[in-house]
């Protein structure tokens, strides 16, 4: 049949990237607890394109998804892009997924049990002979305001934040990157802030995760220096983004911090 997509283009405009997206399919990740977990990912997945290439093979990203059964970490992530890099003929790859993952939870005073779910991504590219993988984790949290706590003759106005942190693990004596568990990053966010968020509280934990934020007042910039401090402290990571966002609970309007740091 005639391959239309293999035909010479002379408009000479490379293109960055080509591929599918939105394209949902079960994958098992990395468990700290468990050893594997399965979930269900969008991918975006795409290839740069030369400027004499009219377009590429769309079906051949999903047969390198079929080959690999949905084993998508940070191991199998670059054999994954340099397969895509060859089928495709292209300098570039890069594949971005999205995913919910679960961690049970234990409620502070009862001891509830209770499933959680967080926005994950892995991100990986492959440009020549050069690999990357970001890890990024979206975690929710209780913050409450300083500044409400110290004007006001009793209470404080507190609202629910989201922080995300990227990472880059930094690569190891074989050049295999260092293995950051997501839940790891979970916890660090949850004491950067004034409480965590359970999915399953009884009264006593209510009270408890109240009073647990009254005695922590933090703002949007302290949740973000926290989080700071306790990644450039751990010698496995070697770049990070952090953001917080508070939907604040007393203004039209959302607070935000967010910082980028780089081991030299």
């Amino acid at each position: 049949m005639h391959d239309i997509q293999s035909l010479h283009d002379d408009r000479n405009i490379p293109l960055d990237q080509v591929g599918v997206t939105d394209l949902s399919y079960p994958i098992t990740v990395y468990d700290r607890a468990k050893k594997e977990q399965g979930t269900v990912a969008r991918f975006t997945m795409s290839v740069s394109l030369p400027h004499h290439f009219k377009g590429t093979h769309m079906s051949r990203f999903i047969e390198v998804i079929e080959g690999h059964q949905g084993l998508v970490t940070m191991k199998t992530l670059p054999g994954i892009l340099r397969e895509l890099k060859r089928k495709l003929d292209a300098e570039r790859a890069r594949i971005e997924v999205r995913f919910p993952y679960f961690m049970e939870r234990s409620a502070p005073v009862s001891k509830a049990k209770g499933l959680m779910d967080y926005e994950c991504s892995f991100v990986g590219e492959v440009n020549g002979g050069e690999d990357d993988f970001i890890l990024s984790v979206r975690v929710p949290v209780t913050s409450l305001c300083p500044c409400s706590k110290a004007i006001s003759d009793y209470g404080a106005h507190n609202q629910r934040g989201l922080i995300t942190i990227q990472v880059r693990s930094a690569r190891g004596p074989k050049r295999q990157r260092k293995i950051i568990w997501i839940e790891e990053l979970v916890e660090i966010a949850e004491r950067s802030a004034s409480a965590p968020v359970y999915p399953l509280l009884k009264r006593a934990d209510e009270r408890h995760v109240t009073m647990q934020a009254y005695d922590n007042p933090v703002f949007v910039e302290d949740i973000v220096r926290n989080v700071a401090v306790q990644l450039q402290k751990d010698k496995r990571v070697a770049w990070f983004t952090v953001e917080a966002v508070n939907a604040e609970s007393i203004h039209n309007h959302s607070a935000f911090a967010r910082t980028t740091w780089q081991r030299s």
